[in-house]
């Protein structure tokens, strides 16, 4: 990350941009918008998302 919060891909050193990306777990699939390299196609997948709707995803399915 730079100084200024924007958040920088390791691999190619470009900005991340916010991208509609597909998540699949258990047969199941969702979609969120997340910081994606638009070259090499890395994702950032900030702390607050996995402990939030992710999880609630995961139990949710794990429960079926």
């Amino acid at each position: 990350m730079s100084e200024d919060g924007v958040k920088i891909c390791h691999r190619c050193q470009i900005e991340l941009e916010p991208t509609k990306t597909d998540f699949k777990y258990l047969g199941h699939s969702f979609f969120t918008d997340i910081l994606r390299c638009p070259v090499c196609g890395e994702v950032y997948i900030p702390e607050q998302l996995v402990e939030t709707r992710m999880s609630e995803v995961e139990k949710m399915l794990e429960d079926k």
